[in-house]
């Protein structure tokens, strides 16, 4: 791997590049006078890890349309089983993530732990399709669901404006990214307030719904194992949209560095939010069948807000807002957690060193932050991004499934490693074998939106050559490498003159 050299870089005297633990080296191994280290501080207490968690996993998808999991079991019974089993496979990831995080103090999630064990390049095709594709289109994707539900009491009667949408949108991504520009401490102060909204919209759901049951409405739970069968492919597909529903409970590794205390706080944190997210779950999708029948919610587009009009009366205008602020929480969460990955994958010279800069007064990796803003802009303006996603969606599951075999093969590989947090080892082992087993799944059942994303996964690995690996480039691409950086340089002293 082709490492830049860690400098000095300094941008108007704001910004400064870290080294591996955060600050920069002082020549003769001493600090300069007055000069205080720059790193990104431990803000990250246990509350705030479960807020990270949680709400970036509880997002609009349990609240609009859980039907991919029932469509695909044909039944009640089998799809809260589904529910719940996707709740414990979820966990035992999280629980691998929490050894890993733990005996692998670094921050940046997948990326790091597949450096670690795999080497650069696999590395670099994580950071390269993350950075390009990902998450632009996955914050684009929630953020025009935050658009769409907090603009729905406006829009009673009528069709809600697509352009609207789109450009209330637009502020909502731009305010995420200014919040985790300025401050760590506010971003994660609001991630906690976003958390308990989220956690009360859907005991909103969940406490009508066992009054439902008291009352006796149990007419849809007869014969709940009985209806279409499931088909040999529609299980694995059910289990695949159920495990997109439990994403994220990977994102406080990506701020291992942040966190207070990380042997501790990883793991109780993890353990704690997926309890919490999994009994939701599971509730809240018995809460829908308490009123809702299985028909209806397969035609239904937005199942808490039918829920909510059935039961609730006025009140149900409430439902829209509580899913909006769930949104928003899954972009700002994302956002926070994300900026750090391109903050690490600089630092260790994958991507350009100005991305690795931190800003010396606010102490957030600014510029890391902001590159998502472009990318998500084009994203939320451009074509179907529900499709890009699904090119792109195997790769996560590919790159995790990776990460947590990398942990097996440290065990064997690296036995005398520090483990505070230790799991047994079939966890990982069922974990990435259903990873595994999902990504061939999907090649089988979806092989020309699976391979397009395939195919846009392999542009990373001329890419790595191209700016990693290929030292003598043309002056040509050196004098446009040296204008886009420039630019960027402009873009990041007008951000902090406008917020001085």
């Amino acid at each position: 791997m082709v490492r830049k050299p860690v400098v000095s870089t300094i941008s108007n005297g704001a910004y400064l590049q870290g080294s591996v633990n955060g600050r920069l080296p002082a020549p003769g191994g001493k600090e300069p006078p007055g000069q205080e280290k720059v790193v990104l501080k431990k803000k990250i207490t246990l509350l705030r890890g479960i807020s990270i968690i949680i709400g970036t996993i509880i997002g609009a998808g349990i609240f609009i349309s859980p039907k991919g999991v029932l469509q695909n079991t044909g039944s009640v019974g089998l799809s809260l089983v589904v529910w719940t089993v996707c709740g414990v496979l979820s966990l035992f990831g999280a629980l691998s993530y929490a050894e890993l995080g733990t005996s692998i103090k670094k921050s940046g999630g997948h990326y790091t732990y597949i450096l670690e064990v795999f080497g650069p390049l696999p590395a670099f095709v994580r950071v390269w399709v993350e950075l390009l594709i990902i998450r632009p289109a996955a914050t684009a994707v929630i953020s025009l669901a935050f658009g769409r539900y907090i603009l729905e009491p406006f829009f009673i009667h009528c069709e809600i404006p697509e352009l609207a949408i789109k450009l209330i949108t637009a502020v909502g991504i731009t305010v995420v990214m200014v919040l985790n520009s300025m401050s760590v401490s506010w971003s994660a102060r609001i991630q906690i307030f976003l958390t308990f909204c989220k956690l009360t919209a859907i005991l909103i759901i969940i406490v009508p719904g066992v009054m439902q049951l008291i009352k006796g409405q149990t007419q849809y739970f007869k014969d709940a194992f009985s209806g279409r069968d499931a088909s040999i492919m529609g299980l694995p597909l059910a289990f695949y949209y159920g495990m997109y529903a439990y994403a994220g409970w990977f994102y406080l590794n990506f701020v291992t560095e942040e966190v207070e205390n990380p042997e501790k706080t990883i793991p109780l944190a993890i353990c704690i939010s997926m309890t919490v997210v999994t009994v939701g779950y599971v509730l809240t999708n018995v809460a829908y069948f308490t009123t809702i029948s299985a028909e209806e919610l397969m035609l239904s587009n937005a199942v808490a807000v039918t829920f909510s009009e059935r039961l609730l009366g006025n009140f149900s205008l409430a439902v829209p807002i509580f899913v909006a602020l769930s949104c928003f929480g899954s972009m700002n969460g994302g956002v926070f957690a994300v900026s750090r990955l391109f903050y690490v994958a600089s630092r260790e010279g994958h991507l350009p060193e100005i991305l690795s800069m931190i800003h010396i007064r606010k102490h957030t990796p600014l510029p890391a932050v902001i590159v998502l803003h472009p990318l998500t802009m084009i994203m939320l303006f451009s074509g179907d991004l529900y499709s890009l996603l699904n090119f792109l969606s195997f790769a996560r599951w590919l790159f995790i499934g990776l990460a947590v075999a990398g942990l097996i093969y440290l065990r064997y590989k690296r036995p005398d490693m520090h483990r505070p947090f230790k799991v047994p080892l079939f966890i990982p082992a069922l974990f990435s074998f259903t990873c595994l087993f999902m990504v061939a799944l999907s090649l089988y059942s979806d092989p020309f939106s699976t391979g397009i994303g395939f195919i846009i996964t392999l542009t990373g690995i001329p890419a790595y050559y191209l700016f990693i690996i290929w030292d003598k480039k043309p002056k040509w691409f050196r004098r446009m490498s040296g204008k886009i950086f420039k630019t960027l340089n402009v873009v990041l002293a007008i951000c902090e003159s406008s917020s001085k």
